[in-house]
């Protein structure tokens, strides 16, 4: 997934999903907490997520409880449109204004001043080239 998209939660806390990111998406997918943010998983990758932490020991399924217990199942709908639950909404400090940030495996979901921050720290040239460096693109 990749691409930035500017967009506005309803009053009802309904966010529109871009048409580049609902064809990887799919109709249904996982919306979950992420660091000051959230994030957006196919059902396919949820679902191999899912079979990872069934396989992990104990004490690590447990690490993953927030990930798990704080996730909403989204469906479209008839507009391309998912409803955000409250709880998800007041973690990410999501009011009106979201930038919704294609990220390869999955897509976040950030209140448009705090990406603005945190994409202005990124893109610095001093961070792409670190960035292609480490790669080694």
């Amino acid at each position: 997934m990749t691409g930035t998209y500017q967009h506005t939660l309803d009053s009802k806390g309904r966010l529109f999903v871009p048409a580049k990111l609902r064809e990887e998406l799919g109709d249904v997918f996982y919306v979950t907490i992420a660091v000051d943010c959230l994030n957006m998983y196919s059902l396919e990758r949820w679902t191999e997520m899912e079979e990872r932490v069934a396989n992990m020991p104990r004490q690590q399924r447990q690490l993953m409880r927030p990930i798990f217990a704080n996730a909403a199942k989204c469906e479209l709908d008839g507009q391309g449109r998912i409803l955000l639950p409250q709880l998800l909404r007041d973690y990410a400090k999501l009011s009106k204004n979201v930038t919704v940030v294609g990220t390869v495996n999955c897509a976040e979901i950030w209140d448009a001043d705090k990406w603005s921050t945190v994409s202005g720290q990124e893109l610095t040239a001093e961070n792409i080239n670190k960035i292609y460096n480490e790669m080694d693109f």
